[in-house]
Order: structure tokens, then sequence, then C-alpha cells
């Protein structure tokens, strides 16, 4: 049985509105367990605040991975912003990044017919994967071009330290993800905060699944 998801026709309600708070806060927690666990250089640690936002983008749709993104960054922001080297620029560039990464999952998932296919479980890693992509070169440009222009620091330097780790990470949460799709316990889990309805071809009927 594969999973279902918000392409299939969205009704948004509270508990969709429940979905996006608990992946942005399971983001941001395991943001915190890693950073304190991993420190790897001054302004850089490991960070797996995405495995919330690529749940979200992957289950719930490119908008939901979107804001999930946002507010998944909210922490990252602050610890790598005011907390780190990159000021007040870090509060408004890790959120971008970060939801760029969920609006792509969402969109590739969609775009690739993902819960029609078999071998879902498989092809999640190369997708998660490539939804990093956007954001990977979003991080580029904010260390080359964003924190010299505004904040005089950051630079090129710090990719050779930013840039492995962080596709390091996403190949973990790659075969995480793989893991959670092809887990039905875990899908009928997340399908339970969505309400879809589904139009049946043929006739002027509207199913709604729960």
């Amino acid at each position: 049985m594969h999973s279902k998801t918000i392409h299939e026709g969205l009704v948004v309600d509270s508990k969709a509105v429940s979905f996006v708070a608990m992946m942005s806060t399971l983001g941001n927690v395991l943001f915190l367990i890693s950073y304190h666990l991993g420190p790897i250089t001054h302004g850089v640690a490991l960070d797996f605040s995405l495995v919330g936002v690529f749940i979200a983008g992957l289950y719930g749709g490119p908008l939901v991975g979107f804001i999930t993104g946002l507010f998944a960054g909210i922490f990252p922001g602050i610890y790598f912003g005011p907390m780190g080297t990159g000021s007040w620029l870090g509060l408004i560039g890790l959120p971008i990044g970060k939801s760029l990464t969920g609006l792509t999952a969402g969109l590739l998932y969609k775009g690739f017919n993902m819960n029609q296919r078999n071998r879902q479980s498989v092809l999640t890693v190369p997708l998660v994967a490539a939804s990093y992509v956007p954001e990977f070169f979003f991080t580029i440009f904010y260390f080359v071009s964003l924190l010299p222009f505004f904040i005089g620091g950051g630079g090129a330097g710090i990719l050779v330290f930013v840039l492995p780790k962080a596709w390091a990470e996403i190949v973990v949460m790659s075969f995480l993800m793989a893991a959670l799709v092809g887990n039905q316990g875990f899908n009928n889990f997340v399908n339970n905060f969505f309400t879809f309805r589904k139009e049946l071809r043929g006739s002027g009927s509207t199913v709604v699944k729960h």
C-alpha cells in the first residue's frame, strides 16, 4: 500500500496546522541535539533539522514543506546567526535555505508521482538528496556573497567545512526518510493529520478520506 499525501487535494484544517507545528518543533529539537553533540569548528556544527522538513515536504506537499522549513530554521538561524558568525543575517538566511529544501521535496515528490510508484523507499533516497540542491546553491551564495557584503564575514574558506558536512547529513537523512516512507505504521500516523478529497473519475461524487 502506498502512502497518501497532500498532493491528492488537501483540505487544510487544524490537524494540518498541527502537523506543521509538530514537524517544525521536531526540526528545531533535532537541531539542538545534533548541534550540541556534533560541533566541528567555530560556527559549524551538525544540523539534522531537515528531518522534520523532509517529512513535511514529502507527506504534506510543497507549501507545507516550505512553511515548515521557515519555522524549522528558527533555532539554526539563532545559533548560526547572532550566537554564531552570521549575526542578524543568519536569522533570515537559515530559514530561507531550509524552506527551499521543503518546497523542492514536495515539488519533486508530486512531480514524479512518487505515491504511485513501486520501490518507493528506494526512490526516496535520490529524491531527498536532489531536494537539497537549491539550498546547496543558496548556501554557497550566502557564504560567498551575502555574508561578506552585509556582515563582513563568511567567504569561500568556510565552505570547506560547511558543504561536506551538509552532504554527509543529507546522505544520512536520505536513508532515514527511505525507512520512514517504507514504514506503514509511520505512514498511517502522518496521514491522520490530513483530510483528503479525491474526485472520482467518471462521476461527480467526492470521496473524503481521513
